[in-house]
This record gives C-alpha cells, sequence and structure tokens, in this order.
C-alpha cells in the first residue's frame, strides 16, 4: 500500500492510502467531496527502525546537551563461587 497526497483548493491537503499504482489524477476532499488534484512527493524509499531512531536522536541530543556524570557509579561485585551454579560441582579446596 502507498500514501497517496491529493490537495483541496478549499480544505488543504490530506492523504489517501491506496495499492500501488492505483491512485487517480483526482479524488474527492474527505471534509468537502469537492474535487481535489493529486500532488507529486517524494517517495518513502527507507525507514528508520525504532532502535536506531533513538540511537540517533540520542547521538544528536548529546551534542549539545552532553549528560553528566554526578557520582561515582557502584563497583561491579564478582560472583562469589557457591553462588555460580557451574561451579556446585566442583571439589571445594
Amino acid at each position: 500500500m502507498a500514501t497517496y497526497q491529493y490537495r483541496c483548493a478549499a480544505c488543504g491537503p490530506f492523504d489517501v492510502v491506496r495499492p500501488i499504482g492505483r491512485a487517480l489524477a483526482e479524488e474527492p476532499c474527505e471534509s468537502c467531496a469537492g474535487p481535489a488534484r493529486r500532488v507529486f512527493t517524494a517517495p518513502l524509499l527507507a525507514r528508520t527502525s525504532a532502535p536506531l531512531a533513538r540511537a540517533l536522536h540520542a547521538q544528536e541530543a548529546s551534542a549539545h546537551e552532553p549528560w553528566v556524570v554526578t557520582d561515582v557509579p557502584p563497583a561491579r561485585r564478582r560472583p562469589t563461587p557457591a553462588a555460580d551454579p557451574r561451579q556446585a560441582g566442583l571439589p571445594k579446596p
């Protein structure tokens, strides 16, 4: 499905979703039912995935508003041998 844009002289632009290649030269306006001519726009060739868009947005925001670290992060604790189930069956020293 493709989104085609039309412009009504009275109401302004609106979008119509149709199968690719099925756009008409004129479409009735959604508001006033008057004739609206098709507006040719650039096609949407690719979309950015949501995770990539979030990463790009965070990168762009950090260029102007960098995050400031106020505390030292807590130290990572190493698991004790008894807590690791892979080491439970090993002989004890």
